[in-house]
Formats: structure tokens, C-alpha cells, sequence
């Protein structure tokens, strides 16, 4: 099986600050994983490692399954990109771009269609239409990002990134902004790209429930460590949750599948 895989990695941003110490960590093709944790965990650290936009001061990222495995950092940033699919927490376009335009570059990743076009076509079309399909987000093709909703804006984000085609795919709180429709029809599709497309999902969500729905693993990151890694059953526990957050939330038991995560 290949897979996405950290060795105890050690990652910072400058001299004094470590965020990620000894973290080791696998993302297998075809699982739906979300990464949860409190604000300033390291979950956005630990995706752009594994994305290889950040270099770890120890430790190692490799795609594994192979003999030998090869080292995230050796590979272009060309060559990252066709594997790995990246969406940060934040993106602000500096252009105004018309939305299928935005997506098109996503694919042109994938191979679809000349970098330097000033639209999509062909299989950069097609390409462009199944990807804002699965986001529920085709009606928007002619309308310019800056006259979207936040909600909106973020749905075609995601389509952008799922138009490159990964083998792997790194999600920063995609559901972000969404409503409760769109958040649902969301982590379906991320299910569905894991389990029919073979791709590993890796999302970042403050969301517990949310995730507790749709993922086949959760794991919980905090202070820089993994504290939990399992199915919602098993992470979804007060012996986990109390250390990371104290009395501030409430288990609410249900008669099948994990409990709710309440706030206190």
C-alpha cells in the first residue's frame, strides 16, 4: 500500500520555536483521516510538511510503498504537486480570476491544457466540469472569485485542488464558512475520493462531529504530539479529550456510533 508517511519529525519556524517534536505520522491511499486539535496544536504545520513546503529541522517525509521509499524533499515542486493536492487554511486571489479560470490551473497541474491558455479547453474542460461538479459549485463557472461568497469561494477552492488529480490530498478546515449542507456534501465527496478514487485525505477540522460522521480515522494532535489515533470511538473518549481540553466540552452519548462533542 502506498502511503504518505512522517518519521519523527521535529518542525519549526525559527531558532527558538518548535512546533512538531517527534511526530510520525501515515496517510494510506485510499483513507479519509481528519486532524483535530486546539488552536496552535501544529495541524497546519504538520500539513505543510507533509506537503513539502516545509523542511523539517529532523525527521523525514517519504512516499513509502516503494523500494525504496523516496524522500518528499528530493522530488521538484512540479513533482509534488502532480501527488500531493494542498489547501491551506487562507487563500486571498491577488487577480481577478474567473472561477472555471481558477480551477483550470488545478488541472493544468494534472496535465490538462497549456499553462499559458487564457481559458480552459478540451480535456482542461472537462477536467474543470467534474471537479466543480463534485463541490456542488458547476453553476458558478462564469462568475469571478471576488463576487462569491465566502462559502462559495471556498467550494471552488477545494474544486481547484481536486482538478490537479493527487494521490494524496491535504485539506486545511475545507468547511470553513460553508453551511451545513455544503459541509456535509463536502466530506461525502472527500469519502468518496478516498474510497473510490484511491486518494489519501488528510483534513484539518475543528469539527468533531462533523468528522466523526464521514472520516475512517481521527487523530488528535496537541502540543506538537499525536495523542490519539483511532477510529471517532476510540479518539472521541474523556480520557483523551480532558487532557487537551479541560472541562470545556461534554460527551453526549448516543445508542449507536460515537458520542456527540458538546462545548461546556
Amino acid at each position: 500500500m502506498q502511503e504518505l508517511c512522517a518519521h519523527q519529525l521535529a518542525v519549526g519556524y525559527n531558532d527558538q520555536t518548535t512546533v512538531l517534536r517527534d511526530v510520525s505520522f501515515n496517510l494510506p491511499r485510499g483513507r479519509f483521516i481528519c486532524l483535530l486539535g486546539p488552536n496552535g496544536a501544529g495541524k497546519s504545520t504538520l500539513l505543510r510538511t507533509l506537503a513539502g513546503l516545509l523542511k523539517p529541522r529532523a525527521g523525514k517525509v517519504v512516499l513509502g510503498g516503494g523500494d525504496p521509499a523516496t524522500n518528499l524533499n528530493e522530488l521538484t515542486a512540479a513533482a509534488r504537486a502532480r501527488l500531493i493536492g494542498f489547501l491551506p487554511q487562507e487563500i486571498q486571489p491577488h487577480f481577478s480570476y474567473r472561477v472555471d479560470e481558477a480551477v483550470a490551473l488545478g488541472a493544468r497541474v494534472a496535465g490538462h491544457g497549456h499553462w499559458f491558455e487564457t481559458s480552459p479547453g478540451g480535456n482542461s474542460r472537462t477536467a474543470v466540469e467534474a471537479a466543480l461538479e463534485r463541490v456542488d459549485a458547476l453553476e458558478l463557472q462564469h462568475r469571478n472569485l471576488h463576487e462569491l461568497s465566502g462559502g462559495e469561494r471556498r467550494r471552488v477552492l477545494v474544486a481547484s485542488v481536486l482538478a490537479q488529480e493527487p494521490q494524496w490530498l491535504l485539506l486545511d478546515e475545507p468547511a470553513a464558512m460553508l453551511d451545513l449542507h455544503h459541509q456535509a456534501a463536502l466530506f461525502r465527496t472527500l469519502r468518496r475520493l478516498a474510497h473510490d478514487d484511491d486518494i489519501g485525505v488528510l483534513c484539518v477540522t475543528h469539527d468533531f462531529n462533523l468528522a466523526a460522521a464521514f472520516a475512517d480515522e481521527l487523530a488528535l494532535l496537541d502540543k506538537g504530539r499525536i495523542q490519539a489515533r483511532g477510529t471517532a470511538a476510540e479518539v472521541l473518549t474523556v480520557e483523551n479529550l480532558d487532557p487537551v481540553f479541560g472541562e470545556h466540552f461534554e460527551l453526549v452519548p448516543r445508542d449507536s456510533g460515537p458520542p456527540v462533542v458538546l462545548p461546556r
